[in-house]
């Protein structure tokens, strides 16, 4: 006999297959959120698959966990454990997930692309229980080349949004970061810096809307939110202030053809010198021009086992390759640029370049969204007003060579990021920054040798202070150091506060208190509500 069936009564009876399939042994935690949801949501989906709990399946449940986490320091058994895991499939279902977590009394953790230094989207060491939403399932990317505007939903990765982009032209691009499994929801409200940040400034300096979910489960967009909210979500970190659940971005031009190359020197082939220069000149340079460095101990050919330090020059310039030799003869000729170092290619494979993909990799490869960082690490980060002498730099290479695998990355600055003032949004590390610098130490057998090497990076961290920024002595909060201080320790929130944020901390926190009083979202380094 045939009959109709509402979505609600649909949705009941997955609920109830739900219910019937869990073990007597799982959390009614679980159980009471799915009947919430229901209660909330008027949309009908197959709602077993968008749950991960220990009880249901531990295998499914650790690969979900696991799935986007970068910092493997984070995943050891030690490490407090969520109750499950949400992944919601329409916006409704995250108004739902925070009205329901708000009346049980869960704490959330929200996670986009997994890539929180310190774990914080995925693990909660002080909360429980705690529950994960991951937004992954929310990843619809829409160009309108009409308006040069496109809306990215919070679970795109960076790297599909660049590919949807070139989908559409091969002149339009996005100013963000430069590894393409990086979530976007997570990555603009920290700032996102990538290689045309001297060009066009960061990603969040090219934010046109956002529409997030309050503690409440209300949707706004940067009318409803306001313009303090709106300030408040492109650099204030994230998990603070909502949950995002996708930004509207201004496209930028970019030319037909971009040049890239790497060019790798030494300490046997002047190193020390070519790297004291880059210094003085990588901030100066060509706005077009966005040259790094990548510095990391490597063996000496000539001797094997012996260590030298490898400094990896990698640019990518927009415009072709005669016009980069004449910048680089005129500005920087002891890097000793030749037009074989020179590939040129479109943005999309320059964008792939940098991001580490071989050069026979096709842009769809952007759309696995995977990471090609997998480690245990610790990182710290660092901005450089004053060139570092040659002194300095001797003895960071002693440092490096008592290491096993320490990496630093230092980023230029300058351009269109000296011309945007520090308050415009959260982010404020503009004029005077000659360049950042990323700090790692990474390894491979877990917790057997971590206290060795978070005691090296730290040291190291506590050499460079004559060297880098003071009071504060500033950091990127994308770079997340829990080092620094938490919510939870002793150190004033105004220490680290004001090592991200500078004056705009206070801001912040203002905002912080007036739309979210209750402190719903928050982690061990979210803005407090008040601070003193």
């Amino acid at each position: 006999m045939a009959f109709a069936i509402s979505k609600r009564n649909a949705t009941l009876f997955l609920v109830t297959l739900l219910l019937i399939s869990v073990p007597l042994s799982s959390s009614t935690l679980q159980q009471d959120f799915v009947k919430c949801l229901v209660d909330n949501s008027d949309v009908s989906f197959p709602i077993t698959a968008s749950f991960f709990s220990p009880d249901q399946n531990a295998t499914l449940f650790k690969e979900e966990l696991e799935s986007t986490a970068q910092n493997l320091r984070y995943l050891t058994p030690s490490n407090p454990k969520p109750v499950f895991i949400f992944e919601p499939l329409y916006e409704t279902h995250v108004q739902a997930a925070v009205v329901c977590a708000k009346k049980l009394q869960l704490h959330l953790r929200l996670r986009s692309g997994g890539h929180d230094y310190e774990g914080l989207s995925f693990v909660a060491e002080d909360e429980t229980p705690f529950v994960i939403v991951d937004l992954s399932k929310l990843r619809q990317v829409d160009v309108d080349l009409d308006s040069n505007s496109a809306w990215a939903h919070a679970g795109a990765t960076i790297g599909e949004v660049y590919y949807r982009i070139q989908e559409k032209s091969q002149t339009h691009g996005f100013p963000a970061g430069l590894c393409s499994s990086l979530g976007i929801g997570g990555h603009l409200v920290g700032g996102a810096y990538g290689s045309m940040m001297r060009k066009f400034g960061l990603g969040a300096d090219n934010v046109l809307d956002a529409r997030i979910v309050d503690a409440n489960g209300q949707i706004l967009d940067r009318a409803a939110m306001g313009e303090d909210v709106f300030w408040a979500i492109r650099g204030g970190g994230g998990g603070s202030f909502g949950v995002i659940l996708a930004w509207k971005i201004k496209l930028v031009p970019v030319p037909a053809t971009v040049t890239v190359f790497t060019v790798t020197k030494t300490l046997e082939q002047d190193g020390t010198k070519v790297l004291y220069k880059w210094e003085q000149i990588a901030d100066k340079l060509d706005d077009d021009l966005f040259i790094r460095v990548i510095i990391s101990p490597a063996s000496k050919t000539t001797k094997p086992g012996n260590r030298t330090i490898s400094m990896s020059y990698q640019a990518q310039f927009l415009g072709d390759s005669n016009r980069l030799l004449q910048v680089m003869q005129k500005s920087f000729p002891e890097l000793g640029l030749t037009k074989k170092d020179c590939t040129e290619m479109s943005w999309i494979k320059s964008v792939m370049y940098i991001a580490g993909f071989p050069n026979s990799a096709a842009p769809e490869a952007l759309l696995a969204g995977k990471s090609l960082f997998k480690n245990h690490f610790k990182a710290k980060s660092d901005f450089v007003k004053e060139p570092i002498p040659v002194e300095g730099l001797e003895g960071l290479w002693e440092r490096f060579l008592q290491e096993d695998s320490p990496l630093t990355i230092w980023n230029p600055y300058g351009g269109m990021m000296s011309r945007i003032s520090e308050s415009e949004i959260p982010f404020p590390h503009r004029n005077g920054t000659l360049f950042k610098i990323q700090w790692l130490s990474t390894w491979q057998d877990g917790k057997v040798s971590e206290a060795r090497h978070m005691k090296w990076i730290r040291e190291t961290y506590s050499y460079m202070e004559q060297y880098v920024s003071k009071n504060p002595r500033q950091a990127y909060v994308n770079y997340r150091d829990l080092d620094l201080g938490t919510n939870e320790g002793e150190t004033d929130a105004r220490e680290w506060g004001a090592k991200y944020y500078k004056g705009n901390f206070e801001r912040l926190v203002k905002i912080k208190g007036e739309f979210d009083p209750d402190n719903f979202f928050r982690h061990e380094q979210s803005v407090p509500t008040k601070i003193g």
